[in-house]
């Protein structure tokens, strides 16, 4: 049995609201209750001006120079936990982006490999393209990208059963089948480096695509007479999206837009890379980006200092800016026991942020 932790905090925002002077009292990795902090012996508690919910990252490729699509082990994992959680997140989805199918099996062994070994927080695989639009391509290799045909995709797809949770994709060079095929294995399709049309996109989402991919980058955009798919995101009643805040993606003026459009519809990735020499993208740190052959190809960001961005570059009020990090990102996996929140009978899973909200701590525990 796990010893009693109390948490206890100036401000504790749920996920949903703040309690002020409250405590979380943790037995055996369960929130077991949420109380004033009147009501306990505060001499015993871990005291933070700020808890809130963990983050969640769902698109990161690597880090401290092992970019798992380069190397495809464990150990690459490990490294991007103490990468997450170092800047707040308790849970992350490795992001292989277009490139071989052998590198794509190797990487889902990989995620075996690291659950296996008692690895925590990893939600799963998320396959970023090949299937992508070759004119909306971004950094992606160009040689890779196609077509798939439903055997291609079955075959990836049963290889990593239970593994692969999310594939962005470009619905308009996938066919329905695809499409459906995909779904049937429960892995989430979130549509992205995609030319599609606005009535093509709409129709896309309308089927039952929930998400779409680093809102602005790497897709059709919004004219005045032909919105695209960011028209397409900004006008569906559901469809969610992820944002890159490091102002180099997209402009911090254009989140701003987009948030008072999208409301609680839009949510934060880190989109983060690592210095890489090998592999097909040499991914190189230019002052506070990554570029590979002169484009750009991945943030600096950890979730923590998107958070700070969120607040003080774009000026999302901090409730909000917090469930953009933790709540929707969740929401989009819709996994169990992943839920963003602080709740009775939830894993503790905590994040820890002084009054400037920089993160000074993670319990992670699932």
């Amino acid at each position: 049995m796990n010893k009693q932790q109390i948490y206890s905090s100036e401000k504790l925002f749920t996920g949903t609201e703040w309690l002020l002077n409250h405590a979380i009292v943790v037995l055996d990795n369960k929130i077991v209750d949420m109380v004033p902090v009147t009501s306990i012996q505060t001499t015993t508690a871990k005291h933070f001006p700020i808890i809130a919910p963990a983050f969640i990252d769902i698109q990161i490729y690597g880090a401290y120079d092992k970019l798992l699509a380069v190397y495809p082990d464990a150990d690459a994992l490990h490294k991007l936990y103490a990468y997450c959680s170092g800047g707040g997140a308790s849970h992350f989805q490795p992001t292989v982006a277009t490139n071989s199918y052998d590198v794509f099996y190797k990487s889902i062994d990989a995620v075996k490999a690291y659950w296996n070994g008692g690895g925590k927080g990893c939600i799963g695989l998320h396959i970023e393209g090949p299937w992508i639009h070759p004119q909306k391509k971004g950094a992606h290799m160009e040689s890779f990208i196609h077509s798939p045909t439903e055997e291609a995709a079955k075959e990836l797809l049963e290889y990593g059963k239970g593994v692969i949770t999310m594939i962005t994709l470009a619905p308009e060079v996938c066919s329905k089948k695809v499409i459906e095929l995909v779904r049937s294995y429960g892995v989430i399709i979130s549509a992205g480096h995609s030319n599609a049309s606005y009535e093509e996109a709409l129709a896309a989402f309308d089927s039952g695509i929930p998400a779409a991919t680093h809102l602005y980058n790497a897709m059709s955009p919004l004219q005045h007479r032909a919105p695209g798919m960011v028209g397409a995101v900004f006008n569906h009643p559901k469809v969610m999206a992820s944002i890159v805040p490091d102002g180099y993606h997209v402009d911090f003026a254009a989140i701003q837009i987009a948030k008072k459009i999208m409301k609680e519809r839009l949510f934060v990735i880190t989109d983060a890379v690592t210095e890489t020499n090998s592999g097909p993208y040499a991914h190189r740190l230019v002052g506070d980006k990554y570029e590979s052959n002169g484009i750009l190809s991945g943030s600096a960001l950890t979730m923590g200092k998107s958070l700070r961005n969120l607040i003080f570059k774009v000026g999302i009020e901090p409730a909000e800016a917090l469930r953009m990090v933790s709540l929707y990102p969740a929401q989009v996996m819709n996994k169990t026991g992943l839920s963003g929140k602080i709740e009775k009978g939830d894993t503790a899973n905590l994040v820890f942020l002084n009054e400037n909200f920089d993160v000074q701590g993670v319990v992670a525990l699932s």
